[in-house]
């Protein structure tokens, strides 16, 4: 059954960050003991003063419209890390002590229902008004942003801030220090009473109808210099507690097209860009560039699972899920249509290198790389399946006939889907593969109306699966069939397991890793088995940079931070530790 939670004012923040981020904003994150503080602050800066203005690809948003209101959908990337910042940055691709940022230093108390954190000293907005303790409680109390699980938020005194819970909050305690941004009190109390409308002309209130356009006020290394349709500009924040940045001026480009932006990063026109290009070495042969890869968000097949929430089809069968499961070759698809950069998956879903330690005992590292249809065959028989003429599996006179759609245009996914439906024929397995449009996409997917998508799954933001089980697994993140999902609700599958969702309330509940192990055990055991997402890979994320002209870049050798130019507010961290060469 659904065990619904109130979080309708959350939603509002955490759905206009997901739609820049496409992280779940506001969900936790799990991890992290009692922490007497953790990395000292942010990177030192790397290189000389330089004039030389930094261009970066702003994506996809043309035309570009002033916007750098942390709440709003459609901010702008600068905004988040740029201009606002957390209290700490965590490195997701790396089981490591979040950067202290406006915070130095935390420490929760033994039940997980009160955290108190340590704030930074001698930190203005760039308007030269002194930060304090208490734009950090407004920024978490005020109406448009406060958590439901939040109790109270209170300044003990001007340097530190203790968060109250009802409830052990262990769990969320990367959305509080990691992924909520702070704002100037003094300015965006102005706010609270404006209205506006969003692009498809709803009525908008408060806080997220104000779009922030004119001289932004913020603690972090950049502040605003101009806004036009086609790109927006930044200075140096000369007062940033963390050193003035080196590099004086920042330029967002936005540009419609993938292969666009390709030619402009190979000419050397962009300097900082996170796209899917794949033949990477037509941009870093002359090089002028150099180039990292960082798979972290899981590619995989959307089932629509659960009968008692209104899915149809023969995929609600847990057998057939299993069956095309074991069909699969994972190896293939990675090399044919996503030309070997993606990685291999765990089907317990913890990020294999970086989230090891949680698999547990007598479960499957990662899923199988290469087909089986004997197993496949197997799997299907005994459970009451058997061939027809044309050599195709089926029960009660009716074969199992399965749509697998993928958006039209997502050339990787399309191709493969494509491979996926040769290899179930293999198997004795009938899919069909299809194309839709996004808006397609993104009404079956909310609306659970569907039986495969080929879709992908946000990956953690800290070293540990917790938030993946917790918003794509439970019963508290999904919807009847024909009930739309709300904003925040990722359980697309309209998967809802009884001992799933007491394992994860018992892990959101400790900060003993013993116990949360053993919570994991139960939730792996079950979601192995039952397969709810069928995981295909965990999907490229390259980042290009200019290593010629700029010094700093998160490397292989030193991967400080998530590299991607759109990631808040870990590309904040960068960009403050960027210095010239030239």
């Amino acid at each position: 059954m659904n065990r619904r939670t109130t979080r309708s004012r959350w939603l509002t923040a955490a759905a206009a960050l997901t739609s820049v981020t496409l992280l779940a904003a506001g969900c936790s994150g799990g991890g992290g003991g009692d922490q007497e503080g953790g990395e000292s602050g942010a990177p030192a800066a790397e290189g000389a003063a330089t004039d030389r203005e930094l261009v970066i690809w702003a994506g996809s948003q043309t035309p570009i419209t002033a916007n750098f209101n942390p709440y709003a959908v459609g901010v702008l990337h600068l905004a988040n890390g740029g201009i606002y910042e957390t209290l700490f940055a965590y490195n997701k691709l790396q089981d490591v002590d979040p950067t202290a940022m406006l915070a130095e230093s935390f420490e929760w108390n033994g039940d997980g229902t009160e955290l108190t954190v340590t704030l930074r000293s001698g930190v203005e907005w760039n308007d030269g008004t002194p930060f304090t303790a208490d734009d950090v409680v407004y920024s978490f109390m005020n109406d448009s942003a406060k958590p439901s699980y939040l109790s109270e938020a209170t300044a003990s005194d001007e340097s530190t801030v203790v968060f109250s819970f009802d409830a052990p909050a262990f769990a969320n305690e990367f959305a509080i220090l990691g992924s909520t941004y702070i704002v100037p009190k003094h300015v965006f109390s102005e706010h609270e009473k404006d209205t506006g409308e969003d692009a498809a002309g709803a009525k908008l209130e408060g806080l997220v109808a104000w779009a922030n356009a004119e001289n932004p006020v913020g603690t972090g290394p950049y502040m605003v210099d101009s806004t036009s349709n086609a790109a927006y500009t930044a200075k140096a924040n000369p007062n940033y507690w963390g050193g003035e940045p080196q590099v004086a001026s920042l330029r967002y480009v936005g540009i419609d097209a993938n292969q666009s932006a390709e030619d402009l990063l190979t000419t050397g026109q962009i300097d900082w860009s996170t796209m899917f290009v794949p033949e990477p070495d037509r941009v870093t042969s002359s090089g002028a560039y150099g180039y990292v890869n960082t798979p972290v968000d899981p590619t995989v097949l959307y089932t629509c699972a659960n009968v008692d929430l209104g899915c149809e089809g023969e995929q609600t069968d847990v057998a057939v899920r299993q069956a095309l499961n074991v069909a699969i070759d994972r190896g293939a698809i990675n090399e044919k249509a996503f030309v070997g950069l993606a990685k291999e998956i765990s089907p317990t879903f913890a990020l294999l290198g970086r989230d090891d330690k949680w698999i547990a005992d007598g479960m499957p590292k990662e899923s199988p790389q290469t087909a089986d249809a004997a197993a496949a065959a197997t799997i299907l028989e005994d459970a009451g399946y058997t061939k027809d003429a044309d050599g195709f599996y089926g029960k009660d006179g009716k074969a199992i006939d399965l749509t697998l759609t993928s958006v039209d245009g997502w050339t990787d996914y399309n191709s493969a889907a494509k491979l996926i439906e040769e290899q179930a024929k293999a198997a004795g397995i009938k899919v069909t593969a299809s194309t839709i449009s996004w808006n397609e996409f993104a009404d079956a997917r909310v609306s659970g109306e569907f039986e495969l998508i080929m879709g992908g799954v946000v990956g953690t933001s800290i070293a540990d699966p917790f938030q993946i089980y917790r918003e794509w697994f439970t019963g508290d993140f999904t919807q009847k069939v024909g009930t739309a999902l709300e904003p925040g609700e990722w359980n697309f599958s309209r998967y809802d397991n009884d001992d799933v969702n007491a394992a994860v309330q018992a892990a959101s509940e400790t900060n003993d890793e013993a116990a949360k192990k053993e919570a994991y055990a139960t939730v792996q055991q079950h979601i192995v088995e039952d397969l709810p997402y069928i995981p295909l890979v965990v999907n490229a994320s390259q980042t290009f940079f200019n290593t010629k002209a700029y010094a700093g870049w998160p490397t292989e050798e030193d991967m400080y931070m998530f590299p991607p130019s759109w990631q808040g507010p870990s590309s904040g961290v960068i960009l403050g530790k960027l210095g010239g060469l030239e």
